[in-house]
């Protein structure tokens, strides 16, 4: 997959392309479905792909107060997007002058002056440009002048299908089923363990005095963290390791046996059967299976107890019996 960020350094596209727009944020079934039907109708025309995503999420921009935390920072969705197979992914800037951007020079500009697109796939829901004037409706009718063809698609469930709307993926259903806690709910609709990303930062070393030394990830207040609680889950690391994954007993949540007022919740990964300095690491941990909620001891030795258990059960469900 190309990456394309500069209009100004955008390859020739002879063949034109089929193209897919959206903040794509998770790259989730649904998006893979979409992502599939624009392969194949590329294929069938002999046509590049494209994917035309975002830097950030519009409503960060448009309404900051209540855009949606995150399922997948850049990197992350651009590993996924190249994941999918296509030719490129197109990368926009969305600041305040692409917020207040007509739907109309959208189209002219990008989606036909540097990506000759001749099969626009979108959902049919979907909306773009300035006050969100821009639907399928409008591409439809620019298309008829411009030499592209629509395709609106409903949304789908994990099978791919049309499904109806309580059953439907979508980034907001994943986002609802991790605040729930329902992280097999959100995998299923993501396809994959959802997976948060930080640099691993120093600590006030309690697990450490507890036998059970943890990597303290500094995930951004962007991202969508699953409901406080333990889980069973991988550790990675990008570079040279990219390919290791270490199991690993995850605790998420505002460690009340020690403290009454935490005021966040803190990520915390011990690595079963590893040992090694981590500090400084931009730590990807995936979250497999919640093992329960966070709660209260009477006391130390009961938390010590049932962090034993919780590494054993983490054990069990990553590596078998």
């Amino acid at each position: 997959m190309e990456l394309l960020r500069d209009p100004g350094r955008f390859p020739h596209l002879p063949r034109g392309t089929a193209v897919t727009i959206g903040a794509y944020d998770g790259v989730h079934r649904g998006h893979r479905a979409v992502i599939e039907q624009v392969r194949h109708l590329a294929a069938e025309r002999d046509l590049a792909t494209a994917v035309v995503t975002f830097d950030r999420h519009p409503a960060s921009v448009v309404r900051p107060e209540s855009a949606p935390p995150l399922l997948t920072d850049l990197d992350q969705k651009l590993e996924l997007l190249a994941s999918t197979g296509v030719d490129y992914a197109v990368v926009i800037t969305f600041d305040e002058v692409r917020a207040t951007e007509p739907a109309e020079v959208f189209v002219h500009e990008l989606l036909v002056g540097k990506l000759a697109a001749r099969v626009v796939v979108v959902g049919e829901d979907f909306h773009f440009g300035h006050k969100r004037t821009g639907n399928v409706a409008l591409l439809t009718t620019l298309g008829a002048d411009l030499g592209f063809e629509v395709r609106g698609i409903d949304l789908v469930g994990v099978d791919g299908a049309a499904a109806p709307a309580d059953d439907q993926v979508s980034s907001t259903r994943i986002r609802t089923a991790l605040r729930q806690g329902d992280l097999e709910q959100a995998n299923r609709l993501l396809g994959r363990p959802h997976e948060v990303r930080g640099v691993v930062v120093g600590g006030d070393r309690r697990a450490r005095e507890l036998g059970f030394p943890t990597a303290n990830v500094n995930v951004p207040d962007d991202i969508c963290l699953p409901a406080d609680g333990i889980y069973a889950g991988w550790f990675r690391r990008p570079g040279p390791h990219a390919d290791e994954r270490i199991p690993a007993a995850i605790s998420l949540g505002r460690r009340p046996t020690f403290y009454d007022d935490q005021p966040y919740s803190l990520l915390e990964a011990h690595l079963l059967d590893w040992t090694g300095d981590l500090y400084g690491v931009d730590g990807r941990v995936g979250f497999v299976a919640r093992l329960r909620g966070e709660e209260r001891f009477a006391s130390v030795d009961d938390l010590v107890a049932q962090m034993g258990r919780d590494c054993d059960q983490a054990r069990r469900i990553l590596l078998g019996p």
